[in-house]
């Protein structure tokens, strides 16, 4: 329905157009040969509105025929000086037709200063010029739509690259996770069946839960705590009282959205190389503010002090969180850490967005 009022929107300007130039061909015959005013429209507006929606068709039909690209421009050329010329010679017969027409119906009006021969070379003339005007105009449209076409199926190409490149980081994380997972449960059936079996059904439910989230391409940040938590009782089996878990959400941050799982592969590096570290254990911290435009994210947790020189990054965790933000957010977010005697710590900042559209 958009495409039917676009086409009739621009047939009704190019008939404008066409009768704007009538009426310009006919102040030529007024001004150049002293015409009558009435009788110089009445010649030129039908003639030429009739002129040019029939070259309008007939050159953009040879322009999408002979492209620029496909084409040797010589044979364009050709193409193009031939059919303007049939079309000029066929616009001065049927101007002279017209001509003979009204002279028959009103001689004194008619009286246009010029002779018949004049008419026709001067009709011809102007037919070729209008052709190619007409073609030119055709051709510059084609390859405004090609480019633009060829402009969206970019963006179309690299929309989808960043969507399987997103989709490719997020699977590393469920495999990695439950690669470590079936190693701690293995590791507690020998001395712990009991411990074991919570661990296994603590895990069932948290794929039930993951699952719901890594359908989505953005979730609020109340939701990904939610999965962390689920996360963190699992490890609490393993760990016992050597895991402490501590939130500060900012009540501002729980409803902005984050992309799933980003937080998960975080809290998991700060529990088996931080806490797991610690023979006493150690606590894992998440403080999350809004500022403005801007969500902060900060994931601590302890580490043991004689392994300050030890590096940081070890796993996929700290490095798929970088692509994976990279990749959605570009310049927008940044991912920063750094480490200390007694804490490390990862820094998350991302654009603010919630489900609501912006005020203002």
């Amino acid at each position: 329905m958009l495409a039917g009022l676009a086409n009739r929107r621009g047939a009704v300007l190019s008939g404008a157009a066409w009768l704007l130039l009538g009426a310009a061909l006919g102040g030529l015959l007024v001004a150049g040969a002293n015409a009558h005013w009435g009788g110089a429209l009445m010649f030129a507006m039908p003639l030429t509105l009739v002129f040019g929606s029939a070259i309008s068709f007939s050159a953009y039909y040879l322009c999408r025929a002979y492209p620029l690209a496909a084409r040797s421009h010589s044979m364009i050329a050709l193409v193009f000086f031939l059919a303007a010329a049939c079309a000029a010679a066929l616009w001065g017969a049927a101007g002279m037709g017209w001509r003979s027409l009204l002279t028959a119906l009103a001689p004194e009006a008619m009286d246009l200063g010029i002779s018949g021969r004049q008419l026709t070379l001067s009709m011809f003339a102007l037919g070729i010029l209008l052709y190619g005007g007409a073609a030119v105009l055709h051709y510059l449209g084609i390859e405004s739509a090609r480019a633009r076409q060829a402009e969206r199926r970019e963006l179309e190409l690299a929309l989808q690259a960043r969507d399987a490149e997103l989709r490719m980081l997020r699977t590393q994380i469920d495999p990695h996770f439950l690669f470590n997972s079936l190693n701690s449960i293995s590791a507690l059936t020998g001395f712990d069946p009991a411990g074991a079996r919570d661990m296994t059904l603590r895990l069932a439910e948290f794929f039930r839960h993951s699952l719901g989230l890594e359908a989505q391409r953005k979730v609020t940040l109340a939701q990904e705590l939610a999965l962390v938590s689920h996360f963190v009782a699992i490890e609490q089996v393993r760990f016992g009282a050597r895991l402490r878990f501590e939130q500060d959400i900012d009540a501002a941050a729980g409803d902005c959205l984050l992309p799933p799982m980003i937080l998960q592969p975080l809290v998991e590096n700060a529990i088996k190389h931080g806490i797991g570290s610690l023979p006493q254990g150690g606590c894992v911290r998440i403080a999350a503010t809004r500022a403005g435009t801007a969500l902060r994210i900060v994931v601590e947790n302890g580490v043991d002090e004689e392994m300050v020189h030890a590096s940081t990054q070890r796993g996929i965790g700290l490095a798929n969180v970088r692509a994976r933000m990279a990749t959605d957010y570009g310049h927008l977010a940044s991912v920063h850490w750094r480490r200390d005697a007694a804490a490390f710590r990862v820094e998350l900042t991302l654009p603010a967005e919630t489900m609501e559209p912006p005020c203002g």
